[in-house]
């Protein structure tokens, strides 16, 4: 059975511009989850800083932003290389403001069987999924405490239901996305005290080109075929997940939002 489902005009559970006065880091934001939620967030009165390694399509998502009113700095980076990822942290800070709302969104999906040996795989990952995660956390973490002192301040990490599911060839992968998941607990409990909101967004399928990444056959098959065969999510079924979490009152902090299509079985 294939869906044709039109997510032409997703459901939008927010309205107005109750992000408005609050400065936004996208990382990954220039396809899929990322992209969406920085254009999401923007509509929603945020000014966003939008971070991923392809230029190009950040500046032509900041133009798409300004273009609808809203307001964006494209900043091309790669968020494994903490040196350079610290400097735009400061541009930041000078053209856009102090960051309240951080979504950690960058990661990389490579399947494959453990015995192949697909050891450059293994270090894409963990380089992108956990060292970028915590150089975002090393940017970002002591603005967002500064900035809690006077409103909202959201540190948000995509991780993926794959944390907490035995899917086979996703070992690395799951392992990485694991690390993240237990990351935000624990950081939740820390930075909660300072007023800072911690939370996890973990999405089951969703039709993004992580899957175009994937190198081994029958993985990127298995995937494919759940594409097309079940009604999955689209990004901007997660970003407004992102938004609805930036937006509850201050007191509020979703600490896990586990994201599933309702036909996704595994």
């Amino acid at each position: 059975m294939t869906h044709t489902t039109d997510h032409t005009n997703p459901a939008r559970l927010l309205t107005g511009a109750p992000l408005s006065g609050r400065v936004a880091v996208v990382t990954g934001a220039s396809s899929g989850i990322g992209e969406a939620t920085a254009e999401r967030l923007a509509g929603l009165g945020a000014r966003v800083a939008l971070l991923a390694r392809r230029g190009e399509r950040l500046d032509a998502l900041e133009d798409r932003i300004r273009g609808n009113g809203g307001e964006a700095l494209a900043l091309p980076t790669d968020v494994v290389d903490r040196d350079a990822l610290l400097a735009t942290a400061d541009r930041v800070q000078r053209e856009l403001g102090e960051v309240d709302l951080v979504f950690a969104n960058a990661g990389v999906q490579l399947i494959s069987s453990i015995v192949d040996l697909a050891v450059e795989d293994w270090d894409a990952q963990i380089d992108l999924n956990v060292r970028g995660t915590m150089n975002t956390v090393q940017a970002f973490v002591r603005t967002l405490v500064s900035s809690a002192e006077r409103g909202p301040a959201d540190l948000i990490v995509t991780s993926s239901t794959a944390a907490v599911r035995h899917l086979e060839r996703f070992q690395v992968y799951s392992a990485t996305k694991a690390y993240q998941a237990q990351l935000t607990r624990l950081l939740r409990m820390e930075l909660g005290r300072s007023k800072v909101r911690v939370s996890a967004i973990e999405p089951g399928m969703v039709d993004t080109e992580l899957p175009d990444h994937v190198t081994d056959p029958a993985a990127s098959q298995l995937m494919a075929d759940l594409i097309k065969e079940i009604d999955v999510l689209q990004p901007a079924d997660i970003a407004e997940a992102v938004a609805f979490i930036a937006s509850v009152p201050r007191h509020v902090n979703l600490a896990e939002v586990h994201i599933l299509p309702t036909e996704q079985v595994i």
